[in-house]
C-alpha cells in the first residue's frame, strides 16, 4: 500500500487511529499492538498477499533463534551454542536477501560469463526485503551480545512490521521502538502529537506528490529516450543530459524526503518517535559528509555491524581503506541487483576513501585561511561534492553501466536542442497567458523552458536554505491548520495517477 494513495489516507490511516486507541482506551495493551500488528500486514500485503509468507516466516525464524540465544546465554561458558546460532541466523537472512533479491542476477551473469543457459526464476522482489531483514540482522546480533531484553513475541512483531517504517526505512534498533511500546504515557491519544503529525506527514505528501513527481517525468521521459537511441540523431542533447541529471538529483532527494517526514509524521499520529533518516544531504561538503545525512539508519547500520566489526579505522591506513571499500560495495549491492549500484557503491567507497586521504591536507589549509577564504574552500568543496553526487546518482538510475557512459559521452557532443516532450511536467498554469499580456515570448518552448529554470532553482533553494521539517517548530496555529489543510487537499486532489516512492525498489 503506498501512503500517496486514496485507500491509505482516506480508510487505513484513519482506521488504524481510531482502532489502536479505542483498543489502547477499552482494552487491554496486548489487544491494541495485536490491532496495529494486523493492520501493518494488511498494509504490506495489499499488493501481494504472498509477501506476507516471507516477511512472517522471517519474524518466527530471528525471534525464535534471539530466544534461543538468551536461553543459552543464561548458561555460563556455552558461547559457542550462541555463536552458531547468531551465523545461522546471518545465514538465513542473507540468504532470504540473495534469492529473492539476487538470484536471477547472480545467474545471468554465471551464463554470461559461462556461456552456459541455467534457467531463471524471474522472482518477485518483496516489498522492502532489504529494510526488514537488516533490522533483524541487527537484532539477532544485538541478541548474541546479550543486548536484547526479554521482549514478547507480539512486541518483536510489531518491531518489524510496523507500517510506517516497514518498506523504505528507517531501519530502526529494537531500543528505540519497542520500549515506545510499553511506555503508558504514550497510550492515550495525544491531539498535539496528532496535529504535529497531520503536518509533517502533509508536508512530506507535497514533497513527494508536487516536487519529485515533477521532475520525475523528466527523468522518465529522458531515460525512455536514452534506452531506446544511445547514439546518433535523437539522442538526448547535451542539456537534456544536464536537464534529466539534474531532474533525478531533486527526484530522489524530494522522494526519499518525503518519505522520511511521512514515516516521522505517522509515527508521531501514534505517539511514537520514529528515527531520523535525512538531514538535508545536499548541504554536504565532502562524501563523508553526505553519507552522514543521506540514509543515516543504513550509514549507521553498515558502520555499527560491517565497518567496526571489520576492524574500522583501528588497523592502519590500509586496512581503514579496506574496510571502507567492503562497507560501500555492500551498500551498493544492497540496493539493488545491478552492475550500476556496485559500481555506485564503489565510486562513493572512493570518493570516502578520498576524503579520508586529504582530510589533514584540507584542515591545514582551511586553518590557515581567513574567514573569507574559509567561506571560498566551503563553496568549492560544495560543487565539487554536488557534482559528484550529480553523475553517480545519473549511474544510479540508469538501466546499464553501458548507458550511463553512453549518455556522459553525449556530454562532448554540441547540440543544444531540447525538446519539449522532456521539459513538459514544468508546465505552469496560465504562464503563457501572463507573458503575452508582459509583451514577453509566450510560445509553448519559452514557456516550458522558463518553468524548468524555475522548477530547478526552487529546488536548490529548499535542499539548501529551507530547514528538514524535523528542524523546524512545528506551530500548531491558524496558519498551519490552513497550510496544511490547503496542501492535503491539493495532493489529494492530484492523485489520478499513483507514483510509487523510488526507495520501495530496494
Amino acid at each position: 500500500m503506498q501512503f500517496n494513495s486514496y485507500i491509505f489516507i482516506l480508510c487505513f490511516l484513519p482506521l488504524s487511529l481510531i482502532g489502536y486507541f479505542s483498543f489502547r482506551h477499552f482494552a487491554k495493551d496486548k489487544l491494541a499492538l495485536g490491532y496495529l500488528l494486523l493492520m501493518s500486514l494488511w498494509f504490506y500485503g495489499y499488493f501481494n498477499p504472498s509477501y506476507l509468507l516471507v516477511i512472517c516466516s522471517s519474524i518466527l525464524v530471528n525471534f525464535t533463534l534471539s530466544k534461543c540465544m538468551l536461553s543459552i546465554e543464561k548458561a555460563p561458558g556455552d558461547n559457542q551454542k550462541r555463536k552458531a546460532l547468531l551465523v545461522l541466523g546471518l545465514l538465513f537472512n542473507v540468504g532470504l536477501i540473495f534469492y529473492f533479491k539476487y538470484y536471477d542476477f547472480f545467474i545471468e551473469n554465471i551464463n554470461s560469463l559461462f556461456k552456459s543457459d541455467f534457467n531463471l526464476k524471474n522472482i518477485v522482489l518483496p516489498l522492502g526485503i532489504s529494510f526488514f531483514t537488516f533490522q533483524q540482522i541487527s537484532f539477532i546480533v544485538d541478541a548474541y551480545k546479550g543486548k536484547t531484553k526479554d521482549y514478547s513475541f507480539l512486541e518483536y512483531a510489531l518491531f518489524v512490521a510496523y507500517f510506517p517504517q516497514l518498506v523504505a526505512g528507517p531501519i530502526v534498533l529494537h531500543s528505540e521502538l519497542i520500549p515506545q511500546f510499553r511506555d503508558e504515557k504514550k497510550h492515550r491519544l495525544n491531539y498535539e502529537n496528532l496535529s504535529r503529525g497531520i503536518i509533517i506527514f502533509t508536508r512530506g505528501l507535497a514533497k513527494k506528490m508536487l516536487i519529485a513527481d515533477m521532475f520525475g517525468g523528466a527523468v522518465d521521459y529522458g531515460f525512455t529516450v536514452a534506452g531506446t537511441i544511445a547514439v546518433g540523431e535523437g539522442a538526448l542533447t547535451r542539456p537534456e543530459i544536464l536537464i534529466v541529471m539534474l531532474s533525478y538529483t531533486f527526484q530522489i532527494y524530494f522522494d526519499f524526503s518525503g518519505y522520511s517526514d511521512m514515516a516521522i509524521g505517522l509515527g508521531k499520529m501514534f505517539n511514537f518517535e520514529i528515527t531520523r533518516n535525512f538531514n538535508s544531504p545536499y548541504k554536504a561538503i565532502s562524501v563523508a559528509d553526505f553519507w552522514k545525512r543521506w540514509h543515516m539508519t543504513l550509514t549507521r547500520f553498515l558502520t555499527t555491524y560491517i565497518y567496526i566489526p571489520l576492524g574500522g579505522n583501528r588497523k592502519g591506513k590500509v586496512r581503514t581503506y579496506i574496510n571502507t571499500m567492503i562497507v560501500f560495495l555492500i551498500s551498493g549491492i544492497w540496493h539493488g541487483a545491478n552492475w550500476t549500484f556496485i559500481l555506485w557503491g564503489v565510486l562513493h567507497g572512493l570518493g570516502q576513501c578520498f576524503n579520508k586521504l586529504f582530510h589533514g591536507v584540507y584542515e591545514n589549509v582551511n586553518g590557515a585561511c581567513g574567514k573569507i577564504g574559509k567561506g571560498v574552500i566551503r563553496v568549492f568543496s560544495w560543487i565539487i561534492t554536488f557534482i559528484f553526487l550529480n553523475f553517480t546518482w545519473l549511474l544510479f538510475r540508469a538501466d546499464s553501466t553501458t548507458q550511463w557512459i553512453q549518455i556522459i559521452k553525449r556530454l562532448g557532443v554540441l547540440n543544444l536542442d531540447v525538446r519539449n516532450d522532456l521539459i513538459s511536467s514544468f508546465r505552469i498554469p496560465k504562464l503563457s497567458y501572463l507573458y503575452g499580456v508582459l509583451g514577453l515570448p509566450n510560445s509553448d518552448a519559452y514557456v516550458l523552458g522558463t518553468g524548468c529554470i524555475f522548477a530547478m532553482i526552487f529546488a536548490i533553494i529548499l535542499c539548501l536554505c529551507v530547514k528538514n521539517n524535523t528542524e523546524r517548530e512545528i506551530k500548531l496555529n491558524r496558519v498551519s491548520l490552513i497550510t496544511t489543510w490547503a496542501l492535503l487537499i491539493i495532493c489529494i486532489v492530484s492523485m489520478s495517477s499513483i507514483s510509487t516512492f523510488l526507495y520501495f525498489n530496494f
